[in-house]
């Protein structure tokens, strides 16, 4: 058996699945390359094979210092609201980051806080000093309900960055201090969801859920491409049934999906921050 790795493996592994070269397949190759796209699409979106956990560093530069931290005050978007008596002009802030399109989801970014920068006075340290100069002899537990009540109090008065975004647009809004909260040359790290791409990925076109819904949407396709030959006769008495065929089809999709939602689904709680 041939092992999709590409997509005109996947495409011609779909085709035979559907009776060719024995029955010919009535749908042209641009429609077989966008039902492709589209299984892809919707595999990246909703299994979890088809994303991955990962974190992505950025380094703050110079410009975006100018553009993040409003000192440059000419805006990207506005909205003019006129009326007869007034004119208001809406401006939108810079304060987002272009992120990849292939990031699906934001979950997190790295808090933004020096604690990793202990001094002399700095409680930890002295905790660290005086208290587990012996880790054998030391118990762990006090050290560790400490940490935990210093975090508590961090969140309380510091509190967390609040973030937004939204894959359509690509952009991460974090609502911060720029000017003060982040230096140049300093990096940003942000946890995330982001879809693996099939081409530097091949082992996805081999998935078996990608593969019978290619197969699935192919003869939908193929389906609707005859339902308008519907009942006509043809050379030898070969009756054409697209109507039947795009019944089928449109039977067998509503299982895949609801398979891949009930099955292979992430919990939305999971991927989203």
């Amino acid at each position: 058996m041939a092992v999709p790795a590409t997509r005109e493996t996947l495409k011609q592994y779909s085709l035979r699945a559907l009776g060719k070269p024995v029955i010919e397949i009535n749908v042209d190759d641009d429609q077989l390359e966008d039902r492709i796209d589209e299984a892809v699409q919707y595999f990246q979106q909703y299994h979890y094979d088809g994303i991955r956990r990962t974190y992505l560093k950025y380094k703050l530069t110079a410009a975006d210092k100018v553009r993040l931290s409003g000192l440059n005050q000419e805006s990207e978007s506005k909205t003019d609201l006129k009326d007869s008596s007034v004119s208001t002009t809406w401006y939108e802030d810079k304060n987002y980051l272009v992120v990849p399109e292939t990031v699906l989801s934001i979950i997190n970014i790295f808090p933004i806080t020096n604690k990793g920068t202990l001094n002399l006075f700095d409680v930890r340290y002295q905790m660290r000093l005086n208290d587990l100069y012996d880790f054998s002899s030391t118990s762990m537990v006090n050290y560790d309900v400490v940490l935990r009540h210093l975090d508590f109090l961090d969140h309380v008065l510091v509190g967390e960055k609040p973030m937004r975004f939204n894959q359509h647009d690509n952009r991460l809004y974090i609502d911060m201090d720029w000017k003060n909260d982040l230096q140049i040359g300093e990096y940003l790290v942000i946890e995330c969801y982001r879809k693996l791409d099939p081409e530097t990925y091949t082992d996805i076109y081999n998935d078996i859920y990608l593969k019978r819904y290619v197969t699935a949407l192919i003869k939908r396709q193929w389906g609707i491409n005859l339902s308008k030959f519907n009942g006509v006769t043809m050379v030898g008495g070969v009756t054409l049934n697209g109507g039947d065929i795009l019944r089928e089809a449109q039977q067998d999709i509503e299982k895949l999906e609801i398979e891949i939602r009930t099955t292979y689904e992430e919990f939305p709680h999971m991927i989203m921050g």
